[in-house]
């Protein structure tokens, strides 16, 4: 019989990312900045006592940040678009397991319209998966989904929410890559997105409440990483991409109803997943390995409010980019400190993917 697992120690559970989270819902939270000079005024603390002059600062100096903080993302985005869920459709890539899988349950579970790519049939023991309707399709194959897509639209209507979350990754370093490891990962990891896009976005534009398109990239695009050299590639060229159309949809060339689209960027760090199985992370305190269940919720969370946006989490992957400010000596000792380089190092010849038998994410 084999024993246990062994239960993680207490201080294993505190992260970066939860002291913030603290501190966001306390001493950073206009509301509770404001009731710290009520409290003082309530004991009668004279209104010059230096105390209640901080108090009423700091108070003041948060609650200009989070109105400077909503006219930035009002600036940035623009107003949220409507979601009517009677008219809604949902179009989940690599969603047989992993995230895509989580996405496809939290809308199932709900009731909305929902459709699966993705060369595996997702399993059935979720109550949330009964009604969701998966189509066999390689999103690499700009024909397939074309073919799929005609499909959706007279199974379930026309899609208005795409979620481009299929993803493969080789582990190899970059002379150990083969020519064809190498174009599948360019083709599930960056190029399924342009066959998407193109193929889901005019539905959109043509929709009376828009769309909203998810683009799930990773961090390590905006870091790079050994052994990952064709995988942090696609990565960033999904980054750039995502930038790329957000100013080709708010251009003044941009085609009609290109206004009721919103786009929503995730790069997240290492998830907990078959896709970086056995990977373990650099530091659990900096950089704790990221639940799917918990980014999933945020991005349902943000296509709900029909907002766009950027989800970068843990903490790090929000300000991982100053990291090239420093000089590249300065960048080499960071990136050995944090062992960022050297996670991959014994990751084997594991493939996972979104479009074979084998694991993915």
């Amino acid at each position: 019989m084999a024993p246990p697992p062994r239960e993680k120690p207490w201080h294993a559970h505190l992260t970066l990312d939860l002291l913030i989270h603290v501190l966001n819902r306390s001493l950073l939270h206009p509301y509770i900045a404001w009731l710290i000079p009520l409290c003082l005024r309530a004991i009668t603390t004279p209104y010059h006592a230096p105390e209640f002059i901080s108090a009423c600062v700091w108070a003041s100096f948060i609650t200009l940040t989070a109105i400077l903080g909503v006219v930035n993302k009002r600036i940035a985005y623009g107003l949220p678009r409507e979601v009517d869920w009677e008219e809604e459709v949902v179009v989940i890539t690599g969603g047989a397991q992993g995230l895509g899988k989580i996405l496809a349950e939290m809308y199932g579970m709900r009731g909305a319209s929902v459709a699966v790519l993705d060369v595996v049939e997702p399993g059935r023991e979720s109550e949330g998966l009964a009604g969701v309707k998966w189509y066999r399709c390689d999103v690499g194959d700009a024909g397939a989904v074309e073919r799929v897509r005609r499909e959706v639209v007279k199974d379930l209507g026309t899609p208005t929410i795409l979620i481009n979350n299929a993803g493969i990754v080789n582990g190899k370093p970059l002379f150990d890559l083969t020519s064809a490891e190498v174009s599948r990962n360019f083709n599930i990891n960056l190029l399924s997105h342009f066959h998407t896009i193109r193929t889901f976005l005019p539905d959109m534009l043509a929709s009376e409440t828009g769309g909203t398109i998810v683009t799930v990239a990773s961090v390590l695009g905006k870091l790079g990483a050994s052994h990952l050299s064709d995988y942090t590639a696609a990565k960033a060229g999904l980054i750039a991409m995502h930038s790329s159309l957000r100013a080709e949809l708010s251009s003044s060339t941009a085609p009609e109803g290109s206004k009721g689209i919103r786009t929503i960027l995730v790069t997240p760090g290492q998830l907990s997943t078959s896709l970086f199985a056995g990977v373990e992370t650099p530091s659990s305190f900096f950089g704790p390995v990221v639940e799917p269940v918990e980014l999933a919720r945020e991005i349902v969370r943000m296509v709900d409010a029909g907002e766009s946006g950027e989800i970068s989490t843990p903490f790090y992957a929000r300000w991982i980019e100053w990291l090239h400010v420093l000089p590249v000596g300065a960048q080499r000792i960071v990136r050995r400190l944090v062992g960022v380089d050297k996670a991959m190092e014994g990751f084997g010849e594991k493939v996972t993917s979104n479009d074979c038998p084998e694991k993915h994410g």
